[in-house]
């Protein structure tokens, strides 16, 4: 059964959330069997959400029709274990028409990530969230990032019209930006952080009431990933910054060789560990043969 808005945000609140991988086959189609079988391995831990065919899942090379294939097996094999939240990306008209998909195909809640390639000004951004949300009646949450970063005002006007936005995950790392929204909107909203390798901010970013964050390292270390999670809410500094050093420091090192290799390198890890999900569409490119190597004797060293 959907989770209502306000459901969805409290059990966002409880743990961590990620990214599953868009499994491929090697002629790049959509590998449905290989992505049910990942789901099936992630929604087993203990973790607060799932975003089908988000940024790690290259929803942005996924075809409106994909998108909900990917939505409806996600939600159909996850069977209510995990809430599944569904993509709506593009212009404001494209962006309504996956919502709905979504609701139709019981997701349980929207990540709005910014429209392609224009610039906008806030009142716009703001009558583009607004839209989306009026026509679902999902929990969104709208993700601030690339040409659509929202300012603590249109954060709050947002959050005063719709009452079923209901989380907003930051993309840019703006820590006074960041500071206003809280102050201005309090725990009114549910906030995640969403810049890549999220455990680099995390232990900063929760004293912004950023309470939990999407980890795309989920994807192929989820023991890691959780229990890292856990030492960022016990503020346990030493623990934390040890588990920098060891694993996510070097691991950022090989991500970024290359762009997009935020993506392409977690797809890697799960070649790594013996689960791979195939290859990344153009125009993103997989890592190298070198620097999977690299990648294997990374993940050994964390067991």
């Amino acid at each position: 059964m959907t989770l209502s808005p306000d459901a969805l945000a409290a059990r966002l609140k409880t743990g961590l959330l990620s990214f599953p991988v868009t499994a491929f086959a090697a002629d790049l189609s959509f590998d449905e069997a290989g992505y049910r079988d990942h789901l099936a391995w992630l929604s087993q831990y203990d973790v607060a959400g799932l975003f089908a065919a988000g940024g790690t899942g290259e929803g942005f090379s996924l075809t409106t029709a994909e998108i909900d294939q990917v939505v409806r097996a996600a939600v159909s094999e996850v069977a209510g274990k995990v809430p599944v939240l569904a993509p709506a990306t593009g212009g404001t008209a494209t962006a309504i028409g996956q919502a709905q998909a979504a609701e139709a195909a019981g997701a349980d809640g929207l990540l709005l990530l910014p429209p392609y390639l224009t610039e906008a000004g806030q009142d716009g951004l703001v009558e583009h969230v607004s839209a989306v949300c009026r026509s679902t009646n999902l929990g969104v949450i709208v993700y601030s990032r690339a040409n659509a970063i929202l300012d603590d005002v249109s954060v709050a006007k947002l959050a005063d019209r719709n009452p079923n936005l209901v989380g907003f995950k930051d993309g840019v790392g703006n820590i006074e930006m960041m500071t206003r929204i809280y102050a201005r909107i309090g725990d009114r909203l549910t906030y995640i952080g969403g810049l890549p390798t999220a455990e680099t901010f995390a232990l900063p970013l929760l004293q912004l009431g950023v309470s939990t964050y999407s980890s795309a390292i989920f994807n192929f270390v989820p023991e890691f990933a959780l229990g890292f999670y856990r030492d960022v809410l016990a503020q346990d500094r030493d623990t934390v910054y040890r588990k920098l050093n060891d694993f996510v420091l070097p691991y950022l090192d090989i991500r970024d060789r290359q762009k997009g290799y935020a993506v392409s390198i977690v797809k890697a890890g799960l070649t790594a560990i013996g689960r791979p999900a195939g290859p990344v569409r153009p125009p993103l490119q997989d890592l190298t043969a070198a620097e999977l190597a690299q990648l294997v004797a990374l993940i050994n060293k964390i067991g």
